[in-house]
């Protein structure tokens, strides 16, 4: 078991399966030494646990829980393609998307769920520059959906 997966452990988190796509995309892909994942949704054995606006049937802290999850997801789709979460350099970038009621705009607060657990999970390789969006709907009714980018060491 890595360090990373040791740690989500110690969190009592646990790395789940690859989301599969549900579409013509793959779950992540390595440019260099960067892997891109695609769009996260807060997917949990193959099923979201709440659909709909964060703001109207979900609210802003169910959303930062669901944000938790995608960044879990997230971390498994990178470690489909670097093989060892332990070869995270750093995360670079996290783009979430908040499914929003239209006069929601707490949308930062929600995607701190992803934020908080790759700090909590990587430490200081888990700073990263982000982006939170309010979007009018997401794919399955979602209420989140989160992507990352991560730097890995060079072998």
């Amino acid at each position: 078991m890595s360090a990373v997966e040791e740690k989500l452990a110690s969190l009592g988190l646990t790395l789940p399966e690859v989301v599969p796509p549900l579409a013509a995309y793959q779950p992540a892909v390595q440019s260099g030494v960067y892997i891109y994942t695609a769009g996260q949704l807060p997917m949990v054995d193959g099923s979201l646990p709440v659909t709909g606006k964060v703001g109207a049937e979900v609210t802003p802290e169910e959303a930062k829980d669901l944000a938790r999850i995608c960044a879990l997801n997230a971390l498994a789709a990178v470690k489909s393609v670097a093989g060892d979460l332990d070869r995270i350099a750093r995360v670079v970038k996290v783009v979430g998307f908040v499914a929003s009621a239209p006069d929601f705009t707490g949308q930062p607060a929600v995607i701190n769920g992803t934020s908080e657990l790759l700090g909590e999970v990587l430490g200081d390789k888990g700073v990263h520059a982000r982006s939170a969006v309010g979007v009018a709907v997401l794919p399955l009714d979602a209420p989140v959906e989160v992507e990352i980018q991560v730097e890995l060491v060079s072998e």
